[in-house]
């Protein structure tokens, strides 16, 4: 651990694509100043320490640059965490790896417009009904499964669960929305997706290939993590 390992780390703790009582949703941390945590061996240990899916270190807040680890690994991409920042920074375009992420906020809905492409690898799993995908029990670690099944198939409406299989604590991803832009790309179509205890995510597919992720965003609090 580097010399900062006596400071305390102030980080916003939101939820993400909540649903529409404002429940649930997937726990974000976001640093907003990133400067107090300059390192990648020390972001990834308060990452591990905090053991939200995914934080964020916000590296420049007037451009949206910005980090995202899990508790085990760095991130190119990660759906929620965008989503998440983009509503916190209040900001129309973020700068990741893959380049800039445009986003726009329509009063409940904040969205960004990303790639299937920039999502890591999940296997698609479906079933036959929302309640086979209820029963599910956990898999052991191994394989990033994104099980789904349809709820209204004209509607569009999908009821999914989300196992990492990283065996890094998160044994199940309460929202996740690189999963939610595969499925999209893989149907072809727009939808509205319930995940986990009632979590919603809406996307819609666009020009060039491009796809629109929606959600909620609410700040659930604010803390300080010793590093």
């Amino acid at each position: 651990m580097s010399d900062r390992s006596d400071r305390d780390v102030l980080i916003d703790v939101l939820r993400v694509f909540c649903g529409p009582d404002g429940r649930h949703g997937n726990a974000l941390g976001v640093v907003r100043d990133g400067a107090t945590v300059p390192g990648g061996a020390d972001r990834q240990e308060l990452a591990r320490q905090l053991g939200f899916s995914e934080t964020v270190f916000v590296d420049d807040p007037e451009r949206g640059t910005v980090e995202i680890y899990t508790p085990g690994v760095r991130l190119p991409f990660a759906g929620h965490p965008v989503v998440g920042a983009a509503w916190l920074l209040d900001l129309d375009v973020l700068e990741l790896p893959m380049g800039d992420i445009f986003a726009r906020q329509d009063g409940e809905f904040t969205w960004i417009t990303a790639r299937a492409d920039w999502a890591p690898p999940r296997t698609l799993r479906q079933y036959a009904s929302p309640a086979e995908v209820d029963a599910l029990t956990v898999p052991e670690p191994g394989e990033w499964i994104y099980a789904w099944s349809w709820q209204d198939e004209a509607a569009g409406r999908v009821r999914a669960r989300a196992f990492p299989g990283r065996g890094d604590g998160i044994d199940e991803d309460e929202a996740t929305g690189a999963a939610a832009l595969l499925l999209t790309q893989s149907l072809g179509r727009a939808l509205n997706i319930t995940q986990g205890r009632g979590s919603q995510l809406l996307t819609a597919p666009g020009p060039d290939n491009t796809i629109e992720l929606g959600g909620r965003v609410l700040l659930e609090r604010a803390m300080s993590q010793g590093l």
